[in-house]
């Protein structure tokens, strides 16, 4: 249906409609995410495995790039079922490589850590769904400063300082706080766009994107609020 026909009503239905399956796709990725985490965190043979051995560790991260990448550019051209599984995939090997975080923090802290997150992560993603002003301009901005950020993290692998992960942190907040409002207007303005009989695909491709945001924030924040175990 052409959105230049469609009454306020209709239009509105089908922005809730395409945004409802984002938001609870992704909500079942973090749901998997921590259900993994807390179980490899809890069994010592599987923990041996993954820190124990750092190129499985870094296999891992590998194949989790490789999946974004592949998701974000091939998703809305695969069947949704596949798209989804893929990106519960996805989500499963995150949880097995944040399952550190929870050795390396108190469950207190990481718990508190996550309602925060939630918290400004529900505010930012509404005033992106309902401001008028256009976000494309800051959304361009904030991905240059995500280039510089993975940059920096890059040099920090190699280079301890405190002063550069302090530095980063407060970026990576910023940054990662400015791409969740920015996709939020983002996928408000597809669920237009979108055509028809193609939203299961596109809602995943959404939701991998709310789910990155979330995730960063999450890890970033973490860092200040974070007490070491």
């Amino acid at each position: 249906m052409d959105t230049r026909t469609m009454s306020p009503v209709q239009t509105a239905e089908r922005v809730s409609a395409f945004l409802w399956r984002v938001y609870s796709w992704m909500a079942i990725g973090l749901g998997v995410t921590a259900v993994v985490a807390y179980a490899v965190a809890g069994s010592p043979d599987i923990l041996r495995v993954v820190i124990g051995n750092r190129l499985v560790f870094f296999a891992l991260i590998i194949a989790e790039l490789g999946l974004v990448f592949y998701l974000s550019a091939r998703a809305v051209r695969m069947d949704p079922s596949r798209a989804a599984g893929l990106f519960a995939l996805y989500s499963a090997l995150n949880g097995v490589t944040l399952s550190v975080i929870l050795l390396v923090y108190t469950g207190e802290s990481v718990a508190t850590t996550f309602v925060i997150t939630a918290g400004m992560f529900g505010a930012l993603a509404l005033f992106g769904s309902s401001t008028k002003r256009s976000l494309a301009g800051a959304g361009q901005f904030f991905m240059m400063g995500l280039v510089g950020l993975i940059l920096a993290s890059l040099v920090g692998m190699f280079w301890h300082s405190d002063a550069l992960q302090f530095l980063i942190s407060v970026v990576g907040v910023l940054v990662f706080t400015g791409l969740t409002a920015y996709d939020a207007q983002r996928l408000k303005q597809m669920a237009l766009a979108l055509p028809e009989g193609q939203a299961g695909s596109y809602a995943i491709v959404g939701a991998l994107s709310l789910y990155l945001d979330f995730v960063n924030l999450f890890l970033m924040l973490l860092r200040f609020t974070g007490r070491r175990d």
